[in-house]
């Protein structure tokens, strides 16, 4: 990953399309992310594709503010890569996605964020990047530990 991102892998004994189908449903982010407590898909969509629309419900560090940040899907190639920008039509601040491979019986699944290069992302990321990176690699962890603990019972 660039040095404005970071990404965590984790292995679940279940196949891509199970692992797939789950990262996909925004609907149900909330039961495994620390921070994004809510998830729905806006503006007409319905499903994962590139061009959809949904909105993240977040706990800004578990603890607030809390507020819906817009999502854009710009990558999505079924069983594969799941990836959206984060902010308005006009204005992307950051990039979240899932990289799936199959691993054996089971799947390698890697969450990762990369922020838009922008001077104020870039600004941001020298004065606070190492605490929001261990902070987003912690949350990262724990989504996908969860996806795994349901995805492997």
């Amino acid at each position: 990953m660039s040095g404005l991102g970071g990404e965590v892998s984790v292995h679940i004994e279940a196949p891509p399309k199970d692992v797939w189908a789950l990262i996909t449903d925004v609907t149900r982010i909330g039961e495994f992310s620390p921070e994004t407590i809510a998830g729905k898909w806006t503006r007409g969509s319905t499903g994962p594709e590139v061009g959809a629309s949904f909105a993240g419900q977040v706990k800004r560090n578990g603890v607030g503010p809390t507020y819906w940040s817009p999502c854009t899907v710009t990558k999505c190639v079924e069983n594969e890569l799941f990836e959206f920008a984060v902010g308005t039509d006009s204005v992307k601040l950051n990039n979240w996605g899932y990289r799936l491979e199959a691993e054996g019986a089971g799947t390698k699944v890697t969450e990762y964020f990369r922020l838009e290069p922008a001077l104020p992302m870039r600004l941001y990321w020298m004065v606070l990047g190492r605490l929001r990176g261990r902070t987003n690699e912690k949350g990262m962890r724990a989504t996908l530990e969860g996806m795994k603990k349901v995805l492997e019972a």
